[in-house]
C-alpha cells in the first residue's frame, strides 16, 4: 500500500452486502467505502449445505481484516429476507470464537442493499449506518481500553508510549525470548495532528504487513481519551 492510499483514511469496519446468490465484502475506511471481494452462492437458498460453504467463505475472506485489527462488522440485507439472522446464527453455531474474548468482533444488522458501489455510497450516508458505526466501533473500543487497562496492570507485557519505542519494537527484528509487537494503537487527531505523518504511515503500513493488529480510535471515545492521556499512541507488546 502506497502512502497516497491513505486519502482514503483510516480503517473503520467492514460492511458485508448479503443478497440471495452472493455477498459483497467492502472495507468501509474514515472517508470512503472500497470494494474488497465477492462471494457467490454455489447453489440453492434451499439446501442447507450450500449455504454453510457460502457462509464459511464469508468467515474466510473476513479472516485477514480482522487479523489487521478491524473487527467491527456491520451486515446488509434486504428487508423481508432472514439472511443477515441467518449468517449471525451461523456465526454463533460455529464460530463462537469471534463473539467471545477481549479479541471479539461486534456484528450489527442494518436494512438495505450494499452490493454495489452506488448501493454502498447511498447506504453509508445514511443516519442509521452512521449510528451503527458509531455504536459497533464504541464496542469495539471498549474491548480494546479492556485490553490496554490489563497490560498496564501486568508486569510481563510492555507498554511503549512514544513513536520512537514503537518504531524500534516493530522494525527491529526481536531476539527470541524477547517481547514482540502485538497492537500499534493511536487516536485520530495523534494521526492527524502529527508532525511525522509519513513516519506515522510507514509505520502503521508495516506493522499491519507483520501481523501487529493496528488501530486508529476516534478520540472522542472512552479508549480515545484514555489513550490521549497516555500521549496518543501507544504500542502493545508480549511474550510468547
Amino acid at each position: 500500500m502506497k502512502p497516497k492510499a491513505y486519502k482514503r483514511g483510516y480503517p473503520v469496519a467492514i460492511l458485508i452486502g448479503i443478497e440471495n446468490d452472493h455477498a459483497a465484502l467492502w472495507q468501509v475506511f474514515s472517508q470512503v467505502a472500497k470494494h474488497q471481494q465477492t462471494i457467490p452462492l454455489s447453489g440453492d437458498r434451499k439446501d442447507s449445505k450450500a449455504v454453510y460453504n457460502f457462509h464459511e467463505s464469508i468467515i474466510n475472506a473476513l479472516r485477514p481484516t480482522l487479523k489487521e485489527g478491524v473487527r467491527s462488522i456491520i451486515i446488509a440485507a434486504s428487508a423481508k429476507t432472514n439472511y443477515a439472522q441467518d449468517f449471525l446464527n451461523h456465526i454463533r453455531a460455529h464460530h463462537t470464537w469471534l463473539l467471545q474474548g477481549p479479541n471479539k468482533a461486534t456484528f450489527s444488522p442494518i436494512t438495505g442493499s450494499a452490493s454495489t458501489p452506488p448501493q454502498v455510497a447511498t447506504l453509508t450516508k445514511t443516519a442509521l449506518f452512521k449510528q451503527l458505526i458509531n455504536e459497533t466501533t464504541a464496542e469495539e473500543t471498549e474491548n480494546l481500553l479492556e485490553i490496554l487497562e490489563k497490560r498496564l496492570n501486568e508486569t510481563d507485557n510492555l507498554v511503549l508510549f512514544s513513536l520512537e519505542e514503537a518504531e524500534n519494537l516493530i522494525l527491529c527484528k526481536q531476539a527470541p525470548g524477547k517481547p514482540k509487537p502485538e497492537y500499534l494503537l493511536l487516536t485520530d487527531n495523534y494521526l492527524s495532528s502529527s508532525r511525522q505523518k509519513n513516519r506515522v504511515h510507514r509505520l502503521l503500513q508495516i506493522a499491519t504487513n507483520k501481523n501487529v493488529k493496528t488501530r486508529i480510535i476516534n478520540a472522542e471515545s472512552t479508549a480515545g481519551i484514555r489513550l490521549t492521556q497516555l500521549g496518543g499512541l501507544v504500542c502493545l507488546a508480549k511474550l510468547e
